[in-house]
């Protein structure tokens, strides 16, 4: 399952609000600690770490889907291994219990349930 990219309604708003900050004319001037382009290199640094982190985010489930494709190849190759250790060794040999397998004769055998006899 894909990871949620991010997006930012603060952003949308800078952005709209540095819009109607330029279509007033003359410029305002707010003073040394609040200037346009300041504010305007602050919402394209924000908006470019953004991106960057939407990026990972897709490497990331690029990488997350290689990772569960290798590791559903190495499923079938356990299951694979220990079938031919079965068929080479046996399915009640050591060496295929030492593989991981369960033994033939260490299987518990199914038991039916028997109803209880009526008075």
């Amino acid at each position: 399952m894909a990871r949620a990219r991010r997006s930012s309604t603060i952003l949308e708003n800078a952005r709209r609000r540095l819009a109607g900050l330029k279509s007033i004319t003359p410029a305002p001037d707010f003073g040394p600690n609040l200037k346009l382009t300041d504010y305007e290199q602050d919402i394209n640094a924000f908006n470019a770490r953004l991106e960057g982190y939407n990026e990972k985010v897709s490497a990331l489930d690029q990488l997350q889907n290689e990772l569960e494709e290798e590791e559903r190849k190495l499923h079938d190759k356990n299951k694979r291994m220990l079938s031919a250790a079965g068929a080479h060794y046996g399915p009640d040999s050591s060496e295929y219990e030492a593989l991981g397998g369960t033994r033939a004769s260490e299987r518990k055998r199914a038991t039916k349930k028997h109803a209880p006899d009526k008075p």
